[in-house]
């Protein structure tokens, strides 16, 4: 009640019980939170208090740029990290795979927000080749590409050095699997046996990771997001905690939990089309 009123506001008694009572306030907490359930099944995720909008209509409004900011860092950084991490799995013994991997070990500790200051200040700033910040200036499709470009390549780097530590790791088990020297015995060998049978095995526990990318990104894109000033879904976050809107705060939230659920559930349903194992067991 204090946020919404105010902290200098002097009210009376009355009105406060009124308010309450407009607000559904003066019920059991059972009952509010069956009353919100049900709201919530019907897409009202309430009102914010602090832009005057109902929250449901401000996340649509947000949720695009922050979503098409995240696919393309999860795409581009799957498909890059899982082949060039196989690749240096595979060859862990030359030269080439080590330096990479200390430097993707490197790109992944580092913080998104380090990361977002440092690409900005070299391509932004020095080279003049990228804008500062902002979704775009005058609307058209390159200019968006534009806008878009620094902000991508800082989630993506940071997708691709996780999903190239972990599938390197996780050649480094298989390739020495009796499957593989059997493999090898055949005659396979190469990429053909690389890419035909062991990745085949080796990338499961990337793709349950790829699942988690949504509510890791989230809070990446929070911070790349106020460096870039992008107004997405995390600069949304940030300005809905620092003015205590609650609301705003509760339905972003509900969101992000259904999407990082049903990237899961994806995730899951494609365990069971690669590894047949999973079938068998059902």
């Amino acid at each position: 009640m204090i946020f919404l009123l105010g902290e200098d506001a002097v009210v009376d008694p009355e009105t406060v019980t009124e308010l309450k009572k407009e607000l559904g306030l003066d019920k059991p907490i059972h009952i509010q939170f069956l009353n919100y359930f049900l709201d919530v099944i019907q897409l009202d995720f309430g009102y914010s208090y602090h832009l005057r909008k109902s929250v449901f209509n401000i996340i649509l409004s947000r949720i695009p740029w922050t979503l098409g900011l995240l696919l393309f860092s999860i795409i581009l950084g799957a498909v890059l990290g899982i082949y060039s991490g196989a690749l240096a799995g595979w060859k862990s013994h030359k030269s080439m795979s080590r330096i990479l991997t200390q430097l993707n070990i490197l790109f992944f500790s580092a913080p998104p927000f380090f990361m977002a200051i440092l690409i900005m200040a070299v391509f932004a700033i020095q080279l003049n080749l990228f804008p500062i910040k902002g979704l775009y200036q005058s609307g058209t499709f390159m200019d968006i590409v534009q806008h878009h470009i620094l902000p991508v390549a800082v989630l993506t780097l940071i997708t691709f050095a996780r999903n190239f530590i972990i599938m390197r790791g996780c050649i480094l088990q298989e390739k020495n699997k009796p499957y593989v020297i059997y493999a090898k015995a055949k005659g396979v060998s190469g990429k053909k046996l690389l890419f035909k049978h062991v990745m085949k095995n080796a990338i499961l526990p990337v793709i349950s990771l790829l699942a988690l990318d949504f509510g890791f990104l989230f809070s990446g894109a929070l911070f790349v997001e106020i460096v870039f000033s992008l107004n997405g879904m995390g600069t949304l976050i940030y300005d809905a905690i620092n003015s205590r809107d609650y609301p705003l705060i509760q339905g972003i939230f509900m969101i992000i939990t259904l999407m990082v659920v049903s990237a899961n559930l994806l995730a899951d349903w494609i365990h069971q089309l690669l590894d047949p194992r999973i079938r068998k067991e059902k």
